[in-house]
């Protein structure tokens, strides 16, 4: 019996201060909102109580609307500030994946490594043709500029497509065992 080449592996932002930060003052801002909506509605509903409806009124409404909008959109896009890539190898094909907050979790797509036309690290010569032919579709899933890059090349329905990662050495070594012949570029 023939056993699997399998890696998986989650590729996480090396400098997390900002990241940490932003995700923190997201809080912040949701229940600054949540509060300026709570006391906004509480003087809404008592002037309607006390004077009822007036068209002054309408510049309130939307200023209450407003908070509550920002700070239900706040709630819902906090988690997408700690992404995360998720890179799955097994026996020649890739699954992608984003990961949101370690909590939600988005399928990104799925190749076959035998489809590519070329493969190679992004700080190759190789990298620069593909990347300025004429009406290439660019993918990026990758967090950190300064690591090590891959990309892969090839075409799906018609469209040029080039999808950069952020692999590990072990990764590397797996995807170039089951690459066609020809397809890994080095220069």
């Amino acid at each position: 019996m023939a056993m699997d080449n399998f890696r998986e592996e989650v590729v996480v932002k090396h400098r997390r201060g900002v990241e940490n930060a932003m995700y923190i003052m997201s809080f912040v801002f949701m229940i600054f909102f949540g509060v300026i909506a709570f006391v906004w509605f509480q003087m809404l509903t008592g002037a309607i109580g006390v004077s009822g409806f007036s068209t002054q009124m309408i510049f309130d409404i939307v200023f209450f609307l407003f908070a509550v909008a920002a700070c239900i959109m706040i709630y819902l896009r906090k988690d997408r500030i700690k992404m995360e890539y998720e890179y799955t190898f097994t026996n020649g094909q890739m699954d992608f994946a984003q990961v949101y907050n370690n909590k939600k979790r988005k399928a990104l797509g799925t190749m076959n490594l035998r489809n590519l036309e070329a493969c190679g690290l992004v700080s190759s010569g190789s990298f620069q043709r593909y990347i300025t032919m004429q009406g290439i579709k660019r993918t990026n899933w990758f967090l950190n500029r300064e690591s090590e890059l891959l990309y892969f090349f090839f075409q799906k329905e018609g469209q040029k497509r080039i999808i950069i990662i952020e692999p590990s050495e072990e990764m590397i070594g797996l995807i170039k065992k089951y690459l066609p012949q020809g397809v890994w570029q080095n220069n």
